[in-house]
């Protein structure tokens, strides 16, 4: 699944293509998607300019002046732009094609993910209103984050995959910023202390910015290639390490589930 890094790495590779451009037709081949695409996109959103391209948390926004669409990716979506007289690829469902013939192309093999219309006040609708800060923005910090986890009993790892808490720290993000900050990814959020609290919300902030500066670098652009940037080649400190060395003690790197996921940390270093 697209983790905040790559939907962010998305966002920015479709903006300059598409930011000021006015949409000339949507063709859509297949509206089963996770909910039924809005059928505004099609009716609406020929006509209209896209004033700029968001995102919060794993939503992407592509903003007019007569409302929102609202991307997400889901599992095994990705966009990339084409020429509108390419040929579409197989699970290539749709396509906003602007008024110059260049055309933003939705894949997704899947079919997780969604393109929703909105024109209420985005941070009101149903999807975003009660979505925690962005991790990369002042309003993540220790004196919303400490209290929050002074809360709950669930284990640290689980506390900051809720989305509630913060957007966009999925389970690879989650393992290594555990293991940056040394905290074991089962101990009780309640549990941990204030001081390693800080040093957790510096980790997943520059874990976060360091993937996304990577994928920036990695993916020169979205024309003509799969509009999927993958996870980026960085090393992974834990996640997916299991029985190798820590990069740290060397002691072996350790598997368990938590919440139904794949969790990676080290024995000795992280308590």
């Amino acid at each position: 699944m697209p983790e905040l890094p790559e939907v962010e790495t998305t966002r920015r590779g479709i903006a300059p293509h598409i930011e000021g451009k006015q949409v000339s037709q949507v063709i859509v081949r297949q509206a089963k998607l996770r909910w039924p695409v809005s059928p505004e996109v099609s009716t609406l959103l020929p006509g209209l300019c896209i004033n700029h391209v968001k995102r919060r948390a794993k939503y992407l926004l592509l903003e007019t002046d007569k409302g929102t669409l609202i991307i997400h990716l889901g599992m095994s979506g990705s966009l990339r732009i084409v020429q509108a007289s390419t040929t579409p690829e197989k699970h290539e469902h749709i396509d906003i094609i602007f008024s110059n013939n260049t055309c933003l192309r939705y894949k997704d093999p899947r079919r997780f993910g969604s393109l929703l219309w909105s024109t209420d006040v985005i941070e009101n609708h149903k999807l975003i209103q009660h979505l925690g800060p962005e991790p990369l923005s002042d309003a993540f910090n220790i004196d919303d984050f400490y209290p929050k986890a002074q809360l709950k009993k669930t284990p640290i790892k689980s506390f900051i995959m809720d989305g509630q808490v913060v957007v966009g720290v999925g389970n690879i993000y989650a393992s290594e910023a555990l293991f940056q900050a040394g905290i074991h990814p089962k101990r009780a959020a309640n549990k941990v202390s204030k001081k390693r609290l800080i040093n957790l919300v510096f980790a997943i902030k520059k874990i976060l910015a360091q993937a996304i500066q990577q994928g920036g670098t990695t993916l020169k652009d979205f024309v003509n290639s799969d509009g999927n940037p993958g996870y980026f080649q960085q090393t992974l400190n834990v996640y997916g390490q299991k029985e190798k060395p820590c990069p740290r003690c060397k002691a072996p790197i350790k598997q368990i589930i938590i919440a139904q996921r794949s969790t990676f940390y080290c024995t000795h270093c992280q308590r």
